[in-house]
C-alpha cells in the first residue's frame, strides 16, 4: 500500500501540514476571539499540535478526533508531554458521523482535510459541521485552492496532485469553496495565497531552520528519496496554479444541518 502524502511528510519530521502553513492558521483563528470558555472541536486533529497551542494561548478545551489511531498515539504523546490532559481529549471518529450532540461547540477547525473528500462527502462532512455548532460558531478551515478556473486545466492539475501524494483529492477554486461551505448555512471571509507546504522558505518559516533540516536530511534517506523529490517537484512546478484558501465561516442563526 503506497504511503500517503501527509503521512509521509509527517514521517519525516514536518509538523505543520497545511497548504498554507502557520500564517494561514494564525489568520483564521486570530479573528476567532477564542477564551478559555470556548469550547473547540478540531477534526482530522493528527498530533494534535494545533490543539496544544489553542490551549496553551488561551487556555480553552479542544477536543480532536481522528480516523487514524497511530496520529492519535502520537497526539496523546504530545498532549502529554505539554502536560494538557485536563484540557485536551481525543477521540477516533470519523466527520461524516461526529460522536457529538447537536450545537455542542463553538469552533469547529479543521484543516487540509477537504480537499481530499470528494464531491458529497464534501457535503456529508460539512453538514455535520453545520450541526454540531452552535448558532454563530465558526467553521475555521484552509485546503487547497486551484488559481485557474479553466476545467480542463483543473483535472490535469487534480489528477497530477493525486498521483504526487498518492491519495485521490478534489480541491475547489476560491469561489468553489465559499459556494459548498455557504451552502450549509454559513457566511464565509476568505484569505487566499502561495502554498507554503514544501516550498523551501515556507518550511523554514514554518519548522524553524533547524525543523526544515531535518526534514531535508530525512528526505535524502534512500527509501525517501523519490517520493519526496516527485512531491517537490509538483507542488514546486505548479505554484501559479495551486494555492491555499483559508475560509472563516461563521454559522447563520437561522441554518439547519
Amino acid at each position: 500500500m503506497q504511503e500517503a502524502g501527509h503521512t509521509f511528510l509527517a514521517r519525516l519530521g514536518k509538523t505543520k501540514l497545511r497548504p498554507g502553513g502557520i500564517d494561514a492558521t494564525e489568520w483564521l483563528i486570530g479573528q476567532a476571539n477564542i477564551g478559555p470558555d470556548t469550547k473547540v472541536l478540531e477534526v482530522a486533529c493528527n498530533m494534535g499540535t494545533t490543539m496544544v497551542m489553542l490551549a496553551q494561548r488561551y487556555g480553552c478545551s479542544v477536543t480532536g478526533i481522528d480516523l487514524d489511531e497511530r496520529a492519535l498515539d502520537k497526539a496523546r504523546a504530545n498532549i502529554g508531554k505539554n502536560r494538557l490532559e485536563d484540557s485536551l481529549t481525543v477521540v477516533h471518529g470519523s466527520a461524516f458521523e461526529l460522536p457529538f450532540e447537536d450545537q455542542s461547540f463553538d469552533i469547529v477547525i479543521n484543516e487540509a482535510m477537504l480537499t481530499m473528500l470528494p464531491g458529497k462527502n464534501k457535503d456529508r462532512a460539512l453538514a455535520e459541521y453545520a450541526r454540531i455548532l452552535k448558532p454563530g460558531g465558526l467553521l475555521l478551515t484552509q485546503d487547497v485552492c486551484f488559481r485557474t478556473d479553466d476545467v480542463d486545466q483543473q483535472r490535469e492539475l487534480r489528477r497530477g496532485l493525486s498521483r504526487a501524494i498518492n491519495v485521490s483529492v478534489e480541491p475547489l477554486d476560491r469561489e468553489g469553496w465559499k459556494s459548498r461551505i455557504e451552502s450549509h448555512g454559513f457566511v464565509t471571509e476568505q484569505k487566499s495565497g502561495d502554498m507554503t507546504l514544501l516550498d523551501p522558505q515556507g518550511m523554514v518559516h514554518d519548522e524553524g531552520t533547524d525543523g526544515a533540516l531535518k526534514i531535508m536530511f530525512n528526505a535524502m534517506k534512500q527509501e525517501n528519496f523519490e517520493m519526496f523529490t516527485r512531491m517537490f517537484r509538483f507542488f514546486n512546478g505548479h505554484k501559479d496554479d495551486l494555492g491555499y484558501v483559508a475560509n472563516f465561516s461563521c454559522r447563520t442563526a437561522g441554518a439547519t444541518a
